[in-house]
């Protein structure tokens, strides 16, 4: 599984980062993660939000930080 962060490593976007490794973490989940910064990759998901999330190259979550529990949710279901 890939995940990947999309945005220019504000206190929002760590945020979200961390909150993603943690759940991972907990979940002993296979899964590479990824900080994009660039503006030029993040468009190409179509994001004009950040921070943004992706998994397996499908946008989960834009324009704000998710919880913990939504982000497991994401990761349960896999």
């Amino acid at each position: 599984m890939k995940v990947k962060i999309l945005g220019p490593g504000c206190y929002r976007c760590t945020i979200t980062e961390e909150r993603v490794r943690q759940v991972l973490q907990e979940l002993k989940a296979d899964a590479q993660v990824e900080h994009i910064t660039s503006f030029v990759e993040i468009w190409k998901y179509g994001v004009m939000a950040t921070p943004a999330v992706v998994i397996d190259d499908k946008v989960v979550c834009q324009g704000r930080v998710p919880s913990v529990k939504e982000i497991r949710s994401w990761f349960e279901k896999k």
